[in-house]
């Protein structure tokens, strides 16, 4: 569990899950009963045991499967994910996503919303950059080398996606109306190795249209990308 600002974040992996679901609550066990498909109840039990065990380490609560029963992870309305502890909501702040077998969870303690994201490292083809990316975004892609345009485009989606999730909106809104702003040395070879797990976090910025200003950090190991946005406006 690593600590982020004001934040901590936290990964597991499908091999990481129980076999069992003691560790899930009775409402958890119901809405996991109505998922006919397995790729969608082993996605979900994922994500639950990851966001569980964050928020145990997180507030210093027991960890061991029986207590985890008494978290609960639940849908707000927007669809973001609330904290229950004893069917009491919990004041925190907490995202979660999920790509290729693993799961990231990030918490915070602060009034601020925040969004995270996982992605895997791959090609966008033309299209999709035009369709989802400023034009700002566009140039920053396109004089990168072309063996790093693969890592900063999916950053960049990554990035957007993060924010989507802290502003409360998802897709509903136009990508292209969150512009992000990225240190000049992404561009240079040799920086954040996909392969490199010691490192650290990066930060990035976000300009929404008008004067709203979004904080966030971001980092790439193991050809995925992680990032992590704050709406201090909440």
């Amino acid at each position: 569990m690593t600590a982020v600002m004001n934040a901590y974040w936290l990964e597991q992996t499908e091999a990481d899950v129980p076999g069992v679901n003691q560790w899930l609550s009775a409402g958890e066990k119901s809405r996991l009963a109505g998922m006919r498909f397995y790729k969608r109840r082993s996605e979900w039990r994922l994500g639950r045991w990851t966001a569980k065990r964050a928020v145990a380490s997180c507030l210093n609560l027991a960890n061991d499967i029986p207590s985890l029963q008494d978290i609960e992870i639940r849908p707000a309305p927007s669809g973001a994910p609330e904290v229950f502890l004893f069917n009491q909501k919990v004041d925190v702040s907490l995202s979660l996503s999920h790509r290729a077998g693993k799961a990231f969870c990030v918490i915070g303690l602060s009034k601020a919303s925040l969004g995270c994201d996982l992605e895997l490292v791959e090609t966008r083809d033309h299209s999709f950059v035009t369709d989802f990316f400023t034009a700002n975004e566009q140039k920053l892609i396109s004089r990168a080398p072309a063996d790093r345009r693969p890592m900063l485009a999916t950053l960049l989606w990554s990035a957007k996606e993060s924010a989507l999730k802290a502003l409360r909106v998802g897709l509903q809104m136009d990508t292209t109306l969150l512009e992000v702003s990225l240190a000049d040395e992404i561009l240079q070879p040799g920086e954040h190795s996909l392969q490199d797990d010691s490192a650290g976090w990066s930060t990035l910025l976000l300009r929404l249209v008008g004067d709203h200003v979004l904080h966030g950090w971001w980092r790439c190991t193991d050809s995925m990308v992680r990032t992590v946005v704050f709406n201090q406006s909440q």
